[in-house]
């Protein structure tokens, strides 16, 4: 027995070294794929992120949107040039979606603007080509304007003309959009576009390390025979059309959207998905998880849904009549065979266009860091996004300066990192949120000729309304 004893107490060290390089060698092998991905892209992604960048800052969006109010073709089509033109990062579609809604943009307008930001963008071809091949960025553009069409189909049947109505009146916004400033000098536009690279670059980046990270593990770690239980295989048409409605169900749960969900589709691929549930896939990146909890934030609960319901049947229907088509005329990839899912780091070109990428970046770095803050471009304090002050969705005036958000949900933790701190004059508490609040400039008034202080009208009408329950408290406070 203590022989026994003994045996098994050498062996536990043993097993568990064995253990620890067996995790080890689970997580370098998937991290080695997913830095292969990057390697493979990064002169890609900054290709794509410079041009839109120039796109953005040189070309004037000022006279479309001015013309997205009706329900025409010409309307559509300029919905769709400016979601071409703008952000491709999905958070920032949908809160520009409903800035444009808000500010008189049909439902139908704001909803292609929505898909072509995210769709129908540089950066996201570029990517699709080295990852994928010519097909799948020839698909993007095809499926792109199936999308479109679809759209301008389907979603008014989605949303009925008084609902429609009842959601402007919700989220209509006091602010006028004003196309005054436009920048004049080759200088403001050069620093402009550098301003919205790398404003683009830092709004995706927690998406685009995800979806890296992710696709490198599920390429080098789930075998083939995992997918098959979710996409299945060998059944012809049916093949086809299980995948293309099943590839949008993956992309909610996948929380990777923009073009960070382009490597993940490129694991897809190289497991057996058929090309249209890629495509489908591909186009699915308005529905992921966070992003439905913003639409329910948005809009309320059902538009949420209505909302989700019709993207996902327009990435299907996108997919499947994509996968049709280049089955016709036979321009489906044979090969299922993808550049970067080898693990390896290839040199030659590539090290080369990658060196040229890293000094192009750092360039365009520099630029933004000098370009000057003014009306053309206003960068979002917490995720670092560059915005057109114009257009933005939400603002917050704090000491006398002016701040402008991509969403606002960026501006609400604004709010909540940085409350209102006392200037001048008597300080007091909003007896609403207990925020300490100037008596200069700021919003008074009460019941029972008593004042007292709120950080803002909304914290006034809660309070006279007695929806605080903070009422007592304050009252007591104020008259001590």
């Amino acid at each position: 027995m203590a022989l026994g004893s003994f045996e098994n107490a050498s062996a536990r060290p043993v097993n568990l070294v064995i253990a620890t390089n067996t995790v080890l060698h689970w997580l370098g092998t998937g991290f080695k794929e997913s830095l292969a991905m990057v390697w493979m892209t990064w002169w890609p992604l900054v290709l794509g992120f410079t041009l839109a960048g120039v796109v953005q800052g040189m070309l004037p969006r000022a006279a479309l949107r001015r013309e997205l109010g009706t329900n025409s073709a010409v309307s559509h089509t300029k919905a769709s040039l400016l979601g071409m033109l703008s952000s491709s990062c999905s958070y920032a579609a949908s809160a520009m979606s409903r800035a444009l809604f808000a500010r008189g943009a049909s439902w139908t307008n704001a909803v292609i603007f929505m898909v072509a930001s995210t769709n129908l963008v540089i950066e996201l071809g570029v990517v699709l080509f080295v990852l994928l091949g010519w097909p799948f960025v020839l698909a993007q553009l095809i499926g792109g304007i199936v999308m479109v069409v679809f759209l301008i189909i389907f979603t008014p049947l989605f949303f009925r003309r008084a609902r429609v109505e009842r959601l402007a009146h919700a989220v209509a916004e006091d602010a006028a959009m004003s196309d005054s400033s436009t920048p004049t000098s080759r200088r403001e536009r050069v620093g402009l576009s550098a301003r919205y690279t790398m404003g683009d670059l830092t709004m995706v980046r927690k998406e685009l390390v995800i979806g890296f990270v992710v696709a490198g593990f599920l390429s080098v770690h789930v075998p083939p025979s995992w997918w098959s239980h979710i996409f299945i295989n060998g059944h012809g048409a049916w093949t086809v059309v299980e995948n293309v409605v099943v590839a949008p169900l993956v992309a909610v749960l996948a929380f990777v959207c923009s073009v960070g969900n382009v490597p993940l589709a490129a694991a897809l691929w190289g497991h057996g998905v058929a090309f249209g549930g890629v495509v489908a896939f591909i186009f699915a990146d308005l529905v992921t998880l966070p992003l439905l909890v913003i639409y329910r934030r948005y809009y309320g609960t059902g538009i949420a849904w209505r909302l989700f319901a019709l993207l996902w049947a327009t990435a299907s229907v996108a997919g499947l009549l994509v996968n049709a088509l280049f089955r016709v005329s036979h321009l489906v990839p044979s090969s299922r065979r993808v550049r970067v899912l080898s693990g390896q780091f290839p040199l030659g070109a590539t090290l080369v266009l990658n060196v040229l990428a890293l000094v192009v970046l750092v360039s365009v770095w520099q630029l933004s860091r000098r370009a000057r803050v003014d009306d053309f471009g206003a960068t979002d304090p917490v995720c670092g996004m560059t915005v057109d002050p114009h257009s933005a969705p939400a603002s917050v005036v704090r000491d006398g300066t002016t701040y402008y958000f991509c969403s606002v949900g960026c501006r609400d933790k604004f709010q909540a990192e940085s409350p209102v701190e006392p200037e001048s004059g008597a300080v007091h508490i909003d007896p609403v949120c207990a925020m300490h609040v100037s008596g200069d400039d700021i919003t008074s008034g009460g019941p029972d000729g008593v004042t007292y202080y709120f950080c803002s009208e909304g914290c006034r009408a809660t309070f006279l309304h007695g929806a605080s329950p903070a009422n007592h408290t304050a009252s007591e406070d104020e008259h001590s």
